[in-house]
């Protein structure tokens, strides 16, 4: 475990860093850093949140966008990039502001929203291939016939340095700081981070964490005989399938450990930022917090312990669908099948004894194909609403009282 300042590569020396942060500063915002008492008494520790959900254009993304448009050169004949979604909003965000042409390459599957936002940002849009890898290849491709310039997402030294504010303002606002969770999609951010605080606070813990789903980094540092193929998931943001050729070697040398949380974990951590926080932050961004909560990371022992939330650029129908099933996971929510008589007041029957124990009703949706139903008889699917689990028991047992067999659905 890296605890005296190691050696990095010289284009990461601190002062570079130093003034790569100062010269983005009149664009990038110093995004705060909040505690938070609920996380904290959740992990048993004291836990804070560094913020860049509130960066410009939604992510850290922009201060690497930010620093090598700075530092590249000649750039006429504009820029391109492969992402899915917030790599391609900060290029075209710092594209117009050089104003430079920007296209960018993003998966078929991307979500609206980031879309959206790229397009107003002034970029053209090529929606192609499957995964950011794909559209990474297409950009480079693109970028050879056409003479434009390429910006990786993550696999960038001027890329890596621009990242590298976060760490720089940690170091700035907590005095005290013990632990930082970063997530890792390529490798930019927590190589970045890594980069600066080795160099400055070097007997901080440094964490890396992925998507269980799509875990090649994890892998490779663990020296995995073979990476599990990558399957979907909600942290869209870091389903990197390879780790950079430059970050990699970074991530190894300079963090302590990396480990990978579940799908369940990062929609719970999300729920818990939007209820407790009121943060709206993307999966790719929650699984900080996700790794603290399934524990797999502990707070330190002494300090404070800070998970970074990289990115709130998530697709509300996504954040919607998560709501609804985290609700349903936790007892707040729940949908079942019952039978009423076929006739006016059977339905209101039903509803009556619902409403006198104090739940809500969401949805109602009468069912008379598919199930067996007796003559003068018609099923009913209900999803209600309830303030908990024991709340929730109840109202089922007023309705089972009340002469109703009841049949959860979900």
């Amino acid at each position: 475990m890296p605890r005296s300042a190691p050696q990095v590569a010289e284009p990461l020396r601190y002062e570079r860093l130093l003034q790569a942060h100062d010269a983005s500063a009149p664009t990038a915002r110093h995004t705060p850093v909040l505690t938070s008492a609920s996380a904290s008494e959740s992990c048993g520790g004291t836990v804070a949140f560094k913020a860049e959900c509130l960066q410009r254009t939604g992510s850290f993304k922009l201060r690497g966008a930010l620093n090598k448009l700075r530092t590249v050169g000649d750039t006429r004949r504009g820029v391109v990039a492969g992402s899915a979604g917030n790599h391609a909003q900060s290029l075209a965000y710092a594209a117009r502001l050089h104003q430079v042409p920007c296209e960018v390459f993003m998966p078929i599957d991307a979500a609206v929203s980031k879309l959206d936002a790229v397009r107003a940002f002034g970029a053209q849009v090529h929606q192609q291939g499957s995964s950011v890898d794909d559209c990474v290849a297409l950009a480079r491709q693109r970028a050879s016939d056409a003479g434009m310039t390429f910006v990786h997402p993550f696999d960038d030294y001027d890329v890596i340095v621009g990242q590298a504010g976060v760490g720089i303002e940690l170091v700035d606002t907590v005095a005290d700081l013990g632990c930082v969770i970063v997530p890792i999609g390529g490798g930019g951010l927590a190589s970045g981070v890594a980069a600066a605080l080795r160099q400055s606070r070097p007997k901080v813990k440094l964490v890396g964490v992925q998507a269980a789903a799509c875990s090649p980094v994890a892998a490779s540092v663990r020296h995995a005989d073979s990476v599990a193929p990558a399957m979907p998931t909600i942290a869209d943001g870091i389903a990197v399938k390879h780790p950079g050729k430059l970050t990699l070697p970074l991530i190894e040398q300079l963090l302590d450990d990396v480990v990978t949380v579940e799908e369940n974990a990062i929609a719970e951590a999300m729920i818990l930022l939007l209820e407790r926080s009121k943060l709206l932050v993307e999966g790719a961004g929650a699984v900080s917090l996700a790794a603290l909560l399934s524990r797999q990371v502990q707070p330190a022992r002494t300090g404070t312990t800070v998970a970074i939330l990289s990115g709130g650029n998530v697709d509300i129908a996504l954040m919607a669908a998560i709501g609804a099933r985290q609700q349903t996971r936790v007892g707040r929510r729940t949908r079942f099948f019952t039978r009423v008589h076929d006739q006016p007041g059977g339905l209101a029957g039903l509803l009556a004894t619902i409403a006198a124990a104090r739940a809500n009703v969401i949805a109602v949706e009468h069912v008379r194909d598919g199930v067996e139903l007796a003559l003068l008889e018609t099923g009913v699917a209900v999803t209600i609403e309830t303030r908990g689990a024991g709340h929730l028991d109840s109202v089922l047992a007023e309705l089972s009282h009340a002469g109703y067999e009841i049949e959860a659905t979900g």
